[in-house]
């Protein structure tokens, strides 16, 4: 059985930490889902570690939807949450609730996300009285870096505080199962925590939240371009490849693969009577 929301309620009255990574596609998602991460996020950061954008803008709904069958399929118990992309939910509440719709029926997840504080309460209230969970997204939302002024912490002046706190507080008012607080200071992030019933996933929001999320790409060292300050590198998995394609390069010039090891015999009085009527063919 699938992590559930009433699961996630549980494991922050027990105060037992909640991991979270984002997967994009099945072979991953597997080996995520083995290793026994309850939620797996189809983040839009797909669009900068997976197809290559400088931002989270350009992704879209079908985009998301493709990459979150896959990460259904690699998986039988992690919940798995797509993101709403940016523009498929701050047009209109009737449009939010078609574009959430098919993410639960075509991409076959079990709860979606979208940024975004008091501008999106109303919203996100709806979606959850139609039957869809939702997880909140607050602090840095990458998908409004454009007015934020780039990727920085948010909410250190006083007023932006307060103004996460109210944020966090209609969140949970309006139904959503948990929050996602990123880029905001330790000390924030533990005062949301308290305050609020449902978990907090902090991402560079230092120790305090229920739980952690990460990027795949990011842990493992598989994105060139940057690592987060809030990263910690588990592995050097693009070493390790570029090492195996570059030794695979090698050989295949060298002529040192394939080998008898990994090629399959026919009989040889076959293939002579072949090559013999190819002779006689030329001649």
């Amino acid at each position: 059985m699938r992590t559930t929301p009433d699961q996630l309620r549980a494991m922050k009255q027990r105060g037992e930490r909640i991991p979270m990574l984002t997967a994009y596609e099945y072979s991953m998602a597997s080996i995520l889902d083995a290793a026994g991460v309850p939620l797996l996020l189809v983040g839009d950061t797909m669009g900068m570690v997976v197809l290559g954008y400088d931002s989270t803008l350009p992704v879209t709904l079908e985009d998301i939807i493709r990459h979150s069958q896959a990460v259904v399929r690699g998986t039988k118990r992690a919940m798995v949450i797509a993101d709403l992309p940016f523009l498929t939910f701050q047009v209109s509440r009737e449009e939010t609730m078609r574009n959430a719709g098919r993410l639960m029926k075509e991409a076959g997840v079990q709860a979606v996300k979208l940024e975004g504080g008091r501008r999106v309460a109303d919203t996100v209230h709806a979606l959850v009285e139609a039957g869809i969970p939702v997880m909140g997204h607050l602090g840095l939302t990458p998908q409004s870096v454009n007015a934020t002024g780039g990727f920085k912490v948010q909410g250190k002046t006083e007023a932006a505080a307060r103004t996460l706190l109210e944020d966090a507080a209609l969140l949970e008012q309006a139904g959503a199962f948990s929050i996602v607080l990123e880029l905001v200071p330790t000390e924030l992030a533990a005062l949301i925590t308290e305050r609020v019933s449902i978990p907090t996933i902090g991402i560079g929001a230092g120790p305090h939240c229920d739980g952690e999320v990460q990027v795949i790409h990011d842990i493992l060292g598989l994105f060139p371009d940057f690592t987060p300050k809030h990263t910690r590198r588990y592995a050097e998995m693009g070493k390790i490849i570029l090492d195996a394609a570059t030794a695979y390069v090698a050989d295949v010039r060298t002529h040192a693969f394939p080998t008898a090891k990994q090629s399959t015999s026919m009989d040889a009085a076959v293939i002579e009577r072949l090559r013999s009527e190819q002779r006689e063919a030329a001649e």
